[in-house]
């Protein structure tokens, strides 16, 4: 799909380098500048430190080009790679893109034909506000308790958004004959994942949030089954080798019932139900 098309990257660690990675996938010849080792910057891209098996899967394939950008012999090698390039993805802030001579309006310029796809973590007049993962996710009330997420759901949405901005980016220069720029919140990408529970389907009273019995994760004899007999045809399927009537799934009394019977199931009879029967069980060990 993106055959011919090169891709640089000043994004360093995990929604750039996702990103970049799923370009990488769709054909791009894709290049990534990091800082090297000795400069007061640190360690390359810090995720090489902290996530090393991380970082080798999201650079296979990806050209690395080590340039300290606030020296003259940094800056001209990045200049090189810009002059062949379409698309430049950045992460850094808007303040910092600016002293170094990146922002839009210099870049556009010097190359009227690049296109740029900024991932921020605010959007807008916002965006030289710090923050991470977990503080987009809490702005969007998507943290329980104090339980961290299960993964880092506001950096890989944020990566997907990236990569869809850079063939929008691809589309509209090609259009207008010049290079554009596209703006990626990861606080934005955290908030398109919250519309279910703005829309009320994932809180309690919600139907794929607990209130139906048919879409819940219980305890079995010997573990736990996820269970999304969400359509009616499902529903009447698993309440039948229940030994259930025909019952009402936003009922308290059917969840109980299946609660009851679910303790009583090893995790291979459950296994071997679900293929019997066509039914949407997965079978987990205990948490």
């Amino acid at each position: 799909m993106l055959k011919g098309v090169k891709v640089l990257s000043l994004a360093l660690n995990l929604p750039g380098p996702a990103a970049l990675s799923r370009l990488r996938t769709m054909g791009a010849h894709c290049v990534k500048v990091e800082p090297p080792p000795a400069t007061p910057a640190g360690s390359a891209d810090p995720m090489k430190s902290y996530a090393p098996a991380a970082y080798e899967a999201l650079h296979d394939g990806i050209r690395i080009v080590m340039a300290d950008l606030k020296t003259d012999k940094g800056r001209r090698k990045l200049a090189q790679e810009l002059a062949r390039t379409n698309v430049l993805l950045t992460s850094f802030r808007p303040a910092a893109l600016k002293k170094l001579g990146l922002d839009w309006k210099s870049l556009h310029q010097q190359y009227p034909a690049l296109n740029m796809v900024s991932i921020v973590g605010w959007p807008g007049a916002q965006a030289d506000i710090p923050g991470h993962d977990l503080t987009y996710m809490a702005e969007n009330d998507l943290l329980n308790g104090l339980e961290l997420p299960p993964t880092l759901f506001a950096d890989m949405a944020g990566a997907l958004l990236a990569s869809e901005a850079v063939l929008q980016a691809l589309l509209q220069g090609q259009a207008q004959g010049q290079g554009t720029r596209h703006e990626v919140a990861l606080a934005q990408a955290a908030a398109w994942l919250a519309q279910p529970r703005r829309w009320g389907l994932t809180v309690a009273r919600g139907a794929v949030g607990g209130a139906h019995a048919g879409y819940r994760v219980y305890a079995c004899k010997d573990g736990r089954v996820a269970v999304a007999a969400l359509e009616p045809h499902f529903a009447m399927a698993l309440c039948a080798a229940a030994g259930l009537k025909a019952s009402n799934m936003l009922a308290p009394a059917t969840r109980k019932a299946l609660e009851s019977w679910f303790a009583q199931q090893t995790r291979r009879t459950l296994d071997a139900l679900a293929q019997r029967l066509d039914l949407p069980l997965h079978t987990l060990a205990r948490s």
